[in-house]
């Protein structure tokens, strides 16, 4: 009995090597242009009817919160139907890696977003600059599982987090562009990644 259980103890090690060892192919271009596009949307709604985000900041930032959970959504349904059909028997272990490695930059910003409201709410203006270099954090992490051009990509969120750190420490005041058009650039770039990826992958079949 203790050997069959070494036994499906070692499958599932050599299972859990293999997946972390391949490309996750889970993402799909259309899906992550779109999350971007939903940034661009939020942010142009806000700047339209929102009037100023620093009078209302909980809606502001409710609003941010809801748009991630919106990108989240699809990009994990879609990363769901993609692996089942292109990573097989390995779906599982695929997904479950790929979570692994963004869980630890989102769990930090919904951290942060916590402990700045709750203890720091005059401080507010940094979460958009902080969350963008985590975002830029959890692509530098991801780039053993994608094509390693995310590393760019995680580059311009470190960047554009830090510049938007910069440029509104002098006010102090929020804007919904500081949000909507690095991650609409962002996830542009990493769609585009991510489709020329996929088109090299067919080529050498």
């Amino acid at each position: 009995m203790q050997d069959l259980d070494k036994a499906l103890a070692d499958i599932v090690a050599i299972r859990s090597q293999i997946a972390r060892d391949t490309a996750f192919r889970g993402l799909g271009a259309a899906t992550v242009a779109g999350t971007g596009g939903l940034a661009l949307a939020c942010a142009a709604g806000q700047a339209l009817w929102l009037g100023d985000p620093a009078a209302r900041p909980g809606l502001f930032f409710g609003l941010w919160i809801a748009a991630a959970l919106a990108a989240f959504a699809m990009i994990g349904v879609e990363a769901v139907r993609r692996s089942r059909r292109l990573h097989s028997g390995l779906a599982d272990a695929m997904v479950w890696n790929a979570i692994e490695v963004f869980l630890p930059a989102a769990g930090a910003g919904a951290c942060l977003a916590l402990v700045i409201a709750r203890f720091a709410p005059g401080e507010v203006w940094m979460l958009p600059g902080l969350w963008q270099v985590l975002v830029g954090l959890g692509l530098f992490a991801s780039a053993r599982i994608l094509p390693r051009a995310v590393q760019g990509v995680g580059a311009w969120y470190l960047l554009a987090g830090l510049a938007v750190l910069a440029v509104s420490a002098e006010t102090r005041a929020l804007s919904p562009w500081t949000m909507g058009l690095p991650f609409l650039f962002g996830q542009a770039w990493l769609a585009a990644i991510i489709h020329h990826g996929a088109r090299a992958f067919d080529d050498d079949r």
